[in-house]
């Protein structure tokens, strides 16, 4: 789904801009750390949220990052889980990629079930 070049620019420090459609209609584009792995995109954030809240009442999600002529976008399905198990995937994920979140009881994660990628040249298998 994506080539060694993508998995290098996912390694890198990058934020990336995450699309909801909000109860009106609009989009929400908010930026957010991102990890991916095994064709699941990840954000944490905090209960209530309104990416999270949109998310899961529209239950598709966009995320895109670029750096210069690089970027890559994801799509597809979305749910929010607050599991233990997902929430711990998520924030280890999250370290190694950006840093350690400080601690939040109120920790979610949004994953999105990679559909669709695109990207700049030789981001895309």
């Amino acid at each position: 789904m994506i080539t060694d070049a993508a998995r290098e620019f996912l390694a890198e420090y990058h934020l990336a801009t995450l699309s909801t459609l909000g109860r009106d209609g609009r989009i929400h584009a908010v930026p957010v750390g991102i990890t991916y792995r095994d064709g699941v995109v990840r954000v944490i954030g905090s209960r209530g949220s309104q990416k999270f809240l949109n998310a899961e009442r529209g239950g598709r999600a966009t995320v895109a990052s670029v750096d210069g002529g690089r970027w890559i976008s994801f799509e597809g399905p979305a749910r929010v889980l607050d599991d233990a198990d997902s929430v711990a995937l998520a924030v280890e994920l999250y370290a190694a990629r950006y840093r350690q979140p400080r601690p939040n009881p109120e920790r979610v994660v949004l994953e999105i079930e990679v559909e669709k990628v695109l990207g700049s040249a030789g981001m895309r298998a």
